[in-house]
């Protein structure tokens, strides 16, 4: 299968680009960073997936047959607001609208558990419940997660007007292994660290691998799923952080997989592509406990 991963040089698409060549197929990388020039040579193409010319010139060239976007301003602490909106709105509408114009058969969007909106709300409010499943409704209110809501409705649009499928990932709390040693230690620290995604985060390596079983599925459609660790960050029940943290305001619990569970269900993404993350922040951190 030839891939394209756009955002190839990133926390994310790095790993997806690692996972797919291990499986053996032919994949190709766009960023916005330099390329490297001379020998060995490198499958990347650098372009502004903001500017539709390059998008559609990379589409193009790459002639793919799924492409996988993780491109994009990755969080908003860093970028002004408009900026994070237009970057990742119009990057997002060049791709599906190169996919739409080539005939290239699925997209992958590298969606985010921003999209709800209560992870990063200006406003803040809490989840109608817990754990949190793709039927929760969204409500964003800052330019990041409204970008990412939108860029799911450009994955409707999509499927809508050409013969493309599409799968949208959300994302948790994206941790390398260099980082779960202080995330633990915090949350361990004041559990409220962890309260802002009720205590939920995904290994990097387990959300490449969920990438690369939704890009050689063949789901119908745009399916959205989550995607997070069966288990919390901060290895304690749900309910007794819920309760603690959250008090009378807690969100009503539904049926748990596990009591140290995670407040985003990731039954959707096990059902339909036999995703099975093992990874976890007890493989790199100590328990204090």
């Amino acid at each position: 299968m030839r891939v394209l991963v756009t955002g190839s040089r990133g926390k994310i698409g790095s790993r997806v680009v690692a996972r797919l060549g291990a499986d053996g197929h032919q994949v190709a990388g766009t960023d916005i960073v330099a390329a490297h020039y001379g020998p060995p040579f490198d499958p990347y193409l650098r372009a502004d997936l903001t500017d539709y010319g390059q998008a559609i010139a990379v589409v193009l060239r790459t002639r793919p047959d799924v492409v996988i976007h993780t491109a994009g301003i990755p969080e908003p602490s860093h970028d002004p607001g408009h900026v994070i909106f237009a970057t990742n709105t119009q990057s997002t509408y060049n791709i599906a609208e190169a996919i739409a114009r080539t005939g290239v058969r699925r997209l992958i969007y590298t969606s985010s558990e921003t999209a709800p909106g209560f992870v990063t709300a200006e406003r803040p409010f809490l989840p109608d419940y817990l754990p949190v499943d793709e039927d929760h409704p969204l409500r964003p209110q800052d330019a990041y997660g409204l970008s990412k809501a939108l860029g799911e409705n450009i994955c409707d649009a999509l499927v809508r007007r050409s013969d493309a499928t599409a799968v949208s990932v959300r994302p948790s709390l994206v941790l390398t292994p260099d980082a779960y040693e202080s995330v633990h230690a915090g949350v361990t620290t004041d559990p409220r660290r962890g309260a802002f995604n009720q205590w939920s985060y995904v290994d990097a390596d387990d959300l490449a691998d969920l990438i690369a079983l939704a890009a050689t599925a063949d789901t119908a459609g745009h399916e959205v799923v989550y995607a997070a660790q069966p288990d919390n960050i901060a290895g304690r029940p749900l309910a007794e952080l819920a309760a603690e943290v959250f008090g009378p305001d807690a969100p009503p619990l539904r049926e748990l997989d596990r009591p140290d569970a995670g407040g985003i269900s990731i039954t959707k993404a096990r059902a339909l592509f036999g995703w099975k993350p093992g990874r976890s922040w007890r493989d790199h951190a100590h328990d204090g406990g």
